[in-house]
């Protein structure tokens, strides 16, 4: 097994990159374009506080998906398991992350999970707040306390406009939604409005890494100790990250990578080795299934070299 260290992160990273070549960078992502393609970031941080990063780890890019986790953590707690997964399965599914199609065919027109679009929209109808505003500002501070960044972590404007602007497909997600009566129609439009805000929050791969730590960590902040998130609903949510969090492409990962994940369109990975570390990483050119291509590979390294599947065989004794 390699030993962790910025050098071997350097050569995960100088071995990954020519895999940018197989992706496209997303254009309607502001601050994000093709003199991007070949940007590949990451940082690690294990559960003795050590961090360790290389390539373009202090890359500022937008949530995108990977707002799904926090919905659902938002929403777990304030709602519980039983009124979360009356509202959304949790089940996965082979069709892409806004697929129309699946909520016409699937059973209740419930969205077959929370890591989907419209998943994520209907969860996003459930974190409490009186206003769309007061439910944001939970969750950006929720975020903040996590990443103990409350100066870069914050609201991209001009992605947030870019969301609305092309948010076409989404809505229309959010109003057959509305049609079934999986959401009312104040529900439909709030939800989409926080589901915008949310994918907007500008992070880098050290504050995703602490989020993915935190995940690791079963909710808890380690400096403080203090218990944000309830261990049962951080299990629930690293459950379905690992058979949904990677969109359609999700099964390979459990079987390659092994352990929890979460994508966005942006290029972002969060993962989460239960008990062990925490992992960002950036690489904007992506798949046709939304995930990024160099980022993918720089997982399967990572957890092939330091052992980190979850399903690795153990001596039984």
């Amino acid at each position: 097994m390699d030993k962790l260290s910025n050098g071997f992160m350097e050569e995960v990273v100088k071995a990954c990159r020519p895999y940018t070549a197989q992706g496209e960078v997303i254009d309607h992502i502001p601050g994000l374009d093709q003199s991007h393609a070949t940007d590949l970031g990451v940082t690690i941080i294990t559960k003795e506080g050590d961090v360790y990063s290389a390539g373009e780890d202090d890359c500022n890019f937008s949530l995108q998906s990977i707002s799904k986790v926090i919905i659902l953590l938002m929403a777990l707690e304030d709602f519980g398991k039983e009124v979360v997964f009356q509202k959304v399965d949790m089940e996965p599914t082979d069709d892409f992350f806004n697929s129309i199609s699946n909520l016409e065919n699937y059973e209740g027109h419930r969205p077959y999970n929370p890591f989907i679009n419209s998943g994520a929209i209907a969860t996003a109808s459930l974190v409490n707040g009186s206003t769309v505003e007061e439910r944001f500002q939970r969750i950006l501070s929720f975020l903040q306390t996590i990443t103990g960044d409350d100066e870069k972590v914050k609201l991209n404007e001009e992605v947030y406009r870019s969301e609305i602007k092309n948010g076409a497909r989404n809505r229309s997600l959010a109003y057959f939604m509305e049609s079934t009566g999986v959401l009312s129609n104040r529900e439909a439009e709030e939800a989409l409005d926080l589901y915008y805000r949310v994918n907007s929050i500008d992070v880098n791969s050290l504050a995703l890494a602490k989020l993915g730590f935190f995940l690791a960590n079963h909710g808890k902040i380690s400096a403080t100790g203090s218990q944000l998130i309830q261990s049962r609903h951080v299990r629930t949510v690293k459950a379905i990250m690992l058979t949904s969090g990677m969109y359609n492409e999700s099964g390979t990962y459990a079987v390659d990578v092994g352990f929890p994940l979460k994508s966005g369109v942006s290029g972002s990975i969060v993962g989460a080795v239960p008990g062990r570390m925490g992992i960002g990483i950036i690489g904007p050119s992506i798949n046709k299934k939304g995930n990024s291509v160099a980022g993918g590979q720089v997982l399967r390294m990572l957890s092939e070299k330091l052992r980190l599947n979850i399903f690795h065989d153990s001596t039984i004794v």
